[in-house]
């Protein structure tokens, strides 16, 4: 006898008892979830979840016709709770499709649960092994991978002044991962992609301190490190034979002696100065350093995620996450990726006059924009584009605005979302 609760799809109308326009209707253990053809099927199916998911139903079994790959997926989306994932039964799917769904909610609970751990649990060394650790369980050989972590004071001997300067008010030093993901077994082969990934593992702001209010979901400021960590993964595990780079730039942002300060400039490998204005704007910092590396291998694209700045969540809240770039073929490619996987995107303006807006009379640049009316997210990738050759082209920069979900709401858990792991994994297979 099966302990599993039931769940079925249907375009009939619930009855009328369970309210007008009713999303669940249930019968003994088990509930039919009432979709409207006019409106997402996607969205409809992940809200049911969350309703389900807030009534504690402990195991769940979906059965019936109109299930899809995609609609099983949007419910384990919804159905995740950030204390136990998602405790589901996905049904009667052929082994392809259980294949997929089972490397899906294997890579994408792995993102939500690491961006969920607390601060002392990860630090900037164990988030750059955790993520080598995921890339080589999911790798068909070993012999595809290699990786090396550099951390502490070997920053300086590779002249990663950025990763070197925001981790050094921590006793917890900062970390690059480096990992070369090579199906092709040849060391002279192209690289197609150049990944890299913000992982401030906790953000206090540093000098610039944060309010209590807004430090305390700052342990997700990683989301960007683990985010495109798994989107490699899942790349992977869906059949990637390009070769593949992932730079992973961590490190604690925390006020002590050691710490950064105001009006600090640092130099970088490029001979680039930037002031530091506000200590708080650190990922832009860290992540120069791994656009740096990146570019001495000449790969063919690069792309960077990162939680950047508040700025992107004020433009488009919580929803989405933001893509900057002048290069309109490559924005076009991530913007039908993120609709082929319903997830959601948006552009946000990036021209050449925001590099103007970064201007230091001690420096090169600033780390921050001088005066007002300014965009914080536009002017951010401004500064990222200090750091690459050609930023007109072969460059996206991913501001992760919808990554992380501070209280629940219709369509997610409190915690991480893995918003954005599909979209970047199906761009890199593109």
């Amino acid at each position: 006898m099966s302990n599993n609760f039931l769940v079925s799809l249907s375009f009939d109308a619930a009855s009328p008892l369970w309210g007008k326009g009713a999303l669940l209707s249930f019968s003994e253990a088990q509930a039919t979830i009432h979709l409207d053809k006019q409106k997402s099927l996607f969205t409809q199916v992940q809200m049911a979840a969350r309703k389900l998911e807030s009534m504690s139903v402990q195991a769940i079994k979906l059965v019936g016709e109109h299930w899809d790959c995609e609609l099983r997926w949007a419910f384990s989306q919804g159905l995740f709770d950030p204390k136990k994932g998602a405790l589901l039964n996905f049904g009667d799917v052929d082994e392809l499709q259980l294949q997929t769904l089972t490397s899906r909610k294997l890579i994408v609970e792995w993102v939500r649960n690491t961006i969920n751990l607390g601060p002392e649990a990860l630090s900037p060394e164990m988030l750059c092994e955790k993520a080598a650790s995921l890339i080589k369980h999911i790798s068909a050989d070993e012999k595809q991978l290699s990786y090396k972590i550099i951390s502490g004071e070997q920053l300086l001997e590779h002249e990663f002044h950025g990763i070197y300067q925001v981790g050094r008010g921590s006793v917890r030093p900062g970390a690059m991962l480096q990992l070369d993901f090579n199906p092709t077994y040849d060391d002279n082969a192209p690289v197609e992609y150049a990944l890299i990934g913000k992982g401030i593992t906790f953000d206090s702001g540093g000098y610039s301190l944060k309010p209590s209010g807004g430090m305390a979901t700052m342990k997700s400021d990683m989301g960007g490190a683990a985010t495109i960590a798994g989107a490699l993964a899942l790349a992977i595990v869906n059949g990637l034979q390009k070769r593949v780079k992932l730079y992973l730039c961590c490190a604690e942002n925390l006020v002590s002696g050691d710490a950064f300060k105001l009006g600090d400039v640092i130099t970088y490998k490029n001979g680039v100065t930037a002031e530091i204005l506000n200590t708080d704007a650190e990922g832009r910092l860290v992540l120069a350093d791994g656009l740096l590396a990146a570019q001495d291998d000449n790969p063919a694209k690069i792309i960077d995620a990162a939680t950047l700045t508040g700025a992107a969540k004020m433009a488009v809240g919580r929803d989405y996450n933001c893509v900057l770039s002048m290069d309109d073929q490559f924005v076009e490619v991530a913007t039908q990726a993120a609709k082929l996987q319903n997830e959601m995107l948006w552009r946000l303006p990036f021209e050449p006059f925001h590099r103007q807006q970064i201007s230091s009379p001690f420096a090169d640049i600033a780390n921050i924009h001088s005066g007002d009316g300014m965009a914080g997210a536009s002017t951010a990738t401004a500064f990222l584009a200090n750091f690459v050759k050609t930023p007109e082209k072969n460059w996206l920069h991913f501001d992760l605005s919808g990554s992380y979900q501070p209280g629940p709401n219709q369509l997610w858990s409190a915690g991480a979302k893995g918003h954005g792991v599909m979209t970047l994994s199906e761009i890199i297979l593109a």
